[in-house]
Protein backbone atom coordinates (compact mmCIF):
# COMPACT_ATOMS: atom_id res chain seq x y z
CA UNK A 1 0.00 0.00 0.00
CA UNK A 2 2.84 2.16 0.34
CA UNK A 3 2.40 3.39 -3.41
CA UNK A 4 -0.52 4.97 -2.78
CA UNK A 5 0.28 7.28 0.12
CA UNK A 6 -1.08 10.78 -1.03
CA UNK A 7 -3.22 9.62 -3.67
CA UNK A 8 -6.95 10.44 -4.08
CA UNK A 9 -9.08 7.53 -3.56
CA UNK A 10 -13.53 8.06 -3.68
CA UNK A 11 -15.60 5.52 -1.66
CA UNK A 12 -19.09 6.08 -2.48
CA UNK A 13 -21.66 5.07 0.53
CA UNK A 14 -18.53 5.89 3.28
CA UNK A 15 -20.84 7.02 6.09
CA UNK A 16 -21.93 3.32 7.33
CA UNK A 17 -20.91 -0.50 7.20
CA UNK A 18 -18.15 -1.55 4.13
CA UNK A 19 -18.18 2.05 3.04
CA UNK A 20 -17.06 3.58 6.72
CA UNK A 21 -14.38 0.37 7.06
CA UNK A 22 -12.96 1.12 3.69
CA UNK A 23 -12.54 4.57 4.40
CA UNK A 24 -11.26 4.13 7.69
CA UNK A 25 -8.43 1.84 5.74
CA UNK A 26 -7.66 3.91 3.05
CA UNK A 27 -6.50 7.02 5.76
CA UNK A 28 -4.85 4.53 7.71
CA UNK A 29 -2.36 3.82 4.72
CA UNK A 30 -2.14 7.30 4.02
CA UNK A 31 -4.61 7.95 1.25
CA UNK A 32 -6.73 11.34 0.89
CA UNK A 33 -10.25 9.99 0.73
CA UNK A 34 -13.17 11.81 -0.37
CA UNK A 35 -16.13 9.58 1.02
CA UNK A 36 -19.45 10.43 0.08
CA UNK A 37 -23.03 10.32 0.73
CA UNK A 38 -26.61 11.87 1.12
CA UNK A 39 -25.66 12.65 4.60
CA UNK A 40 -22.67 13.66 6.06
CA UNK A 41 -22.24 13.83 9.18
CA UNK A 42 -21.15 10.18 9.76
CA UNK A 43 -18.36 10.99 7.67
CA UNK A 44 -17.72 14.32 9.18
CA UNK A 45 -17.55 12.45 12.88
CA UNK A 46 -15.10 9.60 10.88
CA UNK A 47 -13.01 12.24 9.72
CA UNK A 48 -12.49 13.55 13.43
CA UNK A 49 -11.61 10.06 14.30
CA UNK A 50 -9.03 9.72 11.75
CA UNK A 51 -7.53 12.93 12.73
CA UNK A 52 -7.51 12.05 16.29
CA UNK A 53 -5.77 8.56 15.40
CA UNK A 54 -3.02 10.20 13.95
CA UNK A 55 -3.77 8.46 10.56
CA UNK A 56 -1.27 9.80 8.11
CA UNK A 57 -4.40 10.21 5.80
CA UNK A 58 -7.20 12.50 5.04
CA UNK A 59 -10.98 11.97 4.90
CA UNK A 60 -12.68 14.15 3.04
CA UNK A 61 -17.02 14.46 3.84
CA UNK A 62 -18.91 15.22 0.49
CA UNK A 63 -22.49 15.62 0.31
CA UNK A 64 -24.09 13.63 -2.79
CA UNK A 65 -27.42 11.65 -3.76
CA UNK A 66 -26.06 9.17 -5.85
CA UNK A 67 -29.28 8.37 -7.57
CA UNK A 68 -28.78 11.77 -9.38
CA UNK A 69 -26.23 12.18 -12.16
CA UNK A 70 -25.92 15.86 -11.79
CA UNK A 71 -24.75 15.97 -7.75
CA UNK A 72 -22.14 12.89 -9.05
CA UNK A 73 -20.97 14.96 -12.21
CA UNK A 74 -20.85 18.12 -9.52
CA UNK A 75 -18.72 16.32 -7.03
CA UNK A 76 -16.45 15.13 -9.53
CA UNK A 77 -15.79 18.74 -10.81
CA UNK A 78 -15.31 19.31 -7.08
CA UNK A 79 -12.68 16.87 -6.53
CA UNK A 80 -10.92 17.75 -9.72
CA UNK A 81 -10.38 21.71 -8.44
CA UNK A 82 -9.55 20.87 -4.95
CA UNK A 83 -7.58 17.60 -5.28
CA UNK A 84 -6.95 16.94 -9.23
CA UNK A 85 -9.36 13.77 -9.65
CA UNK A 86 -9.22 10.14 -8.92
CA UNK A 87 -6.86 7.79 -9.19
CA UNK A 88 -9.08 5.28 -7.43
CA UNK A 89 -13.03 4.75 -7.27
CA UNK A 90 -14.43 2.25 -5.07
CA UNK A 91 -17.80 1.88 -5.81
CA UNK A 92 -19.31 0.60 -2.55
CA UNK A 93 -22.56 2.81 -2.10
CA UNK A 94 -25.74 -0.23 -2.82
CA UNK A 95 -28.83 -1.05 -1.37
CA UNK A 96 -31.88 -3.52 -1.73
CA UNK A 97 -35.74 -3.40 -0.98
CA UNK A 98 -38.12 -6.15 -0.38
CA UNK A 99 -40.14 -5.85 -4.06
CA UNK A 100 -40.27 -9.40 -5.93
CA UNK A 101 -40.35 -9.88 -8.85
CA UNK A 102 -44.05 -10.82 -9.30
CA UNK A 103 -45.50 -7.71 -7.09
CA UNK A 104 -42.42 -5.37 -6.45
CA UNK A 105 -43.13 -1.73 -7.05
CA UNK A 106 -41.76 -0.46 -10.00
CA UNK A 107 -40.48 2.48 -7.56
CA UNK A 108 -38.34 -0.17 -5.48
CA UNK A 109 -36.54 -1.72 -8.83
CA UNK A 110 -35.98 1.78 -10.41
CA UNK A 111 -34.32 2.69 -6.85
CA UNK A 112 -31.97 -0.32 -6.80
CA UNK A 113 -31.21 -0.01 -10.78
CA UNK A 114 -30.17 3.94 -10.24
CA UNK A 115 -27.82 3.52 -7.23
CA UNK A 116 -26.66 -0.58 -7.61
CA UNK A 117 -26.05 -0.07 -11.72
CA UNK A 118 -26.40 3.35 -12.95
CA UNK A 119 -24.32 5.11 -10.09
CA UNK A 120 -21.72 2.70 -10.22
CA UNK A 121 -21.27 3.13 -14.46
CA UNK A 122 -21.18 7.23 -14.32
CA UNK A 123 -18.68 7.20 -11.25
CA UNK A 124 -16.55 4.61 -13.05
CA UNK A 125 -16.89 6.80 -16.11
CA UNK A 126 -15.77 9.96 -14.49
CA UNK A 127 -13.06 8.24 -12.73
CA UNK A 128 -11.98 6.96 -15.65
CA UNK A 129 -11.90 10.54 -17.07
CA UNK A 130 -9.87 11.64 -14.57
CA UNK A 131 -7.49 9.24 -14.97
CA UNK A 132 -6.88 9.79 -18.70
CA UNK A 133 -6.69 13.72 -18.72
CA UNK A 134 -4.12 13.24 -15.66
CA UNK A 135 -2.53 10.23 -17.64
CA UNK A 136 -2.64 7.92 -14.56
CA UNK A 137 -2.15 4.30 -15.98
CA UNK A 138 -2.10 2.43 -12.24
CA UNK A 139 -5.45 3.67 -11.40
CA UNK A 140 -8.22 1.24 -9.62
CA UNK A 141 -11.66 0.65 -9.73
CA UNK A 142 -13.07 -1.49 -7.67
CA UNK A 143 -16.52 -2.51 -7.25
CA UNK A 144 -18.17 -3.66 -4.02
CA UNK A 145 -20.02 -6.47 -5.85
CA UNK A 146 -22.11 -9.60 -3.47
CA UNK A 147 -22.29 -13.40 -3.40
CA UNK A 148 -25.74 -12.01 -4.94
CA UNK A 149 -24.14 -11.66 -8.01
CA UNK A 150 -22.84 -14.96 -8.43
CA UNK A 151 -25.77 -16.98 -7.32
CA UNK A 152 -29.25 -16.74 -6.79
CA UNK A 153 -30.71 -17.00 -3.54
CA UNK A 154 -34.39 -18.72 -3.13
CA UNK A 155 -36.07 -15.39 -1.53
CA UNK A 156 -38.59 -13.66 -3.80
CA UNK A 157 -37.01 -10.48 -1.56
CA UNK A 158 -33.69 -10.76 -2.63
CA UNK A 159 -34.46 -11.15 -7.09
CA UNK A 160 -34.32 -7.94 -8.32
CA UNK A 161 -31.03 -7.22 -6.46
CA UNK A 162 -28.99 -9.93 -7.07
CA UNK A 163 -29.98 -9.04 -10.61
CA UNK A 164 -28.38 -5.67 -10.11
CA UNK A 165 -25.36 -7.41 -8.36
CA UNK A 166 -25.36 -9.77 -11.66
CA UNK A 167 -24.74 -6.92 -13.36
CA UNK A 168 -22.14 -6.08 -11.07
CA UNK A 169 -20.26 -9.09 -12.03
CA UNK A 170 -20.63 -8.08 -15.98
CA UNK A 171 -19.81 -4.39 -15.51
CA UNK A 172 -16.88 -5.29 -13.51
CA UNK A 173 -15.64 -7.42 -15.99
CA UNK A 174 -16.44 -5.23 -19.24
CA UNK A 175 -14.37 -2.37 -17.35
CA UNK A 176 -11.34 -4.34 -17.69
CA UNK A 177 -11.79 -5.52 -21.21
CA UNK A 178 -12.07 -1.46 -21.99
CA UNK A 179 -9.30 -1.10 -19.95
CA UNK A 180 -6.92 -3.46 -21.63
CA UNK A 181 -8.48 -2.16 -25.40
CA UNK A 182 -7.91 1.08 -24.23
CA UNK A 183 -3.77 0.05 -23.53
CA UNK A 184 -3.81 1.32 -19.95
CA UNK A 185 -2.97 -0.65 -16.66
CA UNK A 186 -5.29 0.38 -15.13
CA UNK A 187 -7.11 -2.23 -13.05
CA UNK A 188 -10.41 -3.21 -12.43
CA UNK A 189 -11.63 -5.43 -9.55
CA UNK A 190 -15.02 -6.53 -7.35
CA UNK A 191 -15.38 -7.69 -3.70
CA UNK A 192 -17.91 -10.33 -3.61
CA UNK A 193 -18.72 -10.70 -0.11
CA UNK A 194 -21.76 -13.09 1.26
CA UNK A 195 -23.26 -11.59 4.84
CA UNK A 196 -21.76 -8.75 6.36
CA UNK A 197 -23.14 -7.68 9.64
CA UNK A 198 -23.73 -4.02 9.38
CA UNK A 199 -27.43 -1.97 8.68
CA UNK A 200 -27.80 -3.21 5.91
CA UNK A 201 -30.35 -6.13 6.79
CA UNK A 202 -32.13 -3.80 8.97
CA UNK A 203 -32.16 -1.24 5.70
CA UNK A 204 -33.31 -3.79 3.74
CA UNK A 205 -35.95 -5.60 5.99
CA UNK A 206 -36.95 -1.98 7.75
CA UNK A 207 -40.62 -3.26 8.28
CA UNK A 208 -39.19 -6.36 10.14
CA UNK A 209 -36.34 -5.87 12.80
CA UNK A 210 -36.62 -9.20 14.06
CA UNK A 211 -35.83 -10.93 10.76
CA UNK A 212 -32.90 -8.55 10.36
CA UNK A 213 -31.54 -9.20 13.63
CA UNK A 214 -32.22 -13.37 12.91
CA UNK A 215 -29.78 -13.02 9.57
CA UNK A 216 -26.80 -11.89 11.84
CA UNK A 217 -27.52 -14.16 14.59
CA UNK A 218 -28.14 -17.28 12.40
CA UNK A 219 -23.92 -17.45 12.18
CA UNK A 220 -20.32 -15.87 12.45
CA UNK A 221 -20.74 -12.94 9.87
CA UNK A 222 -18.05 -11.14 8.34
CA UNK A 223 -17.12 -8.24 9.32
CA UNK A 224 -16.97 -4.39 7.44
CA UNK A 225 -13.21 -4.97 8.36
CA UNK A 226 -12.89 -8.54 6.50
CA UNK A 227 -13.96 -6.41 3.25
CA UNK A 228 -11.88 -3.44 4.10
CA UNK A 229 -8.91 -5.65 4.26
CA UNK A 230 -9.76 -7.58 1.18
CA UNK A 231 -9.72 -4.05 -0.52
CA UNK A 232 -6.31 -3.47 0.49
CA UNK A 233 -5.15 -7.21 -0.39
CA UNK A 234 -6.26 -6.09 -3.93
CA UNK A 235 -5.11 -2.31 -4.09
CA UNK A 236 -1.54 -3.53 -2.67
CA UNK A 237 -1.02 -6.32 -5.20
CA UNK A 238 1.75 -5.76 -7.41
CA UNK A 239 0.96 -3.51 -10.19
CA UNK A 240 1.25 -6.53 -12.87
CA UNK A 241 -1.52 -8.02 -10.84
CA UNK A 242 -4.94 -7.96 -11.97
CA UNK A 243 -7.14 -9.30 -9.21
CA UNK A 244 -10.59 -10.32 -11.09
CA UNK A 245 -13.09 -10.91 -8.33
CA UNK A 246 -12.93 -11.89 -4.22
CA UNK A 247 -15.94 -14.28 -3.63
CA UNK A 248 -15.95 -14.52 0.57
CA UNK A 249 -18.46 -15.80 2.99
CA UNK A 250 -18.73 -16.38 6.68
CA UNK A 251 -17.41 -20.22 6.88
CA UNK A 252 -20.44 -20.86 8.42
CA UNK A 253 -22.68 -19.43 5.21
CA UNK A 254 -24.50 -22.40 3.42
CA UNK A 255 -25.24 -20.60 -0.36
Amino acid sequence: MERWKGRVALVTGASVGIGAAVTRALVQHGMRVVGCARNVDKIEKLAAECQSAGYSGTLIPYKCDLSNEEEILSMFSAIKTLHKGVDVCINNAGLAHNEPLLSGRTEGWRNMIDVNVLALSICTREAYKSMKERNVDDGHIININSMGGHRVVPSADEHFYCATKYAVTALTEGIRQELREANTHIRATCISPGVVETEFAFRHHNSNPERAAAVYESMKCLKAEDIASAVTFVLGAPPHVQIGDVQMRPVEQVS
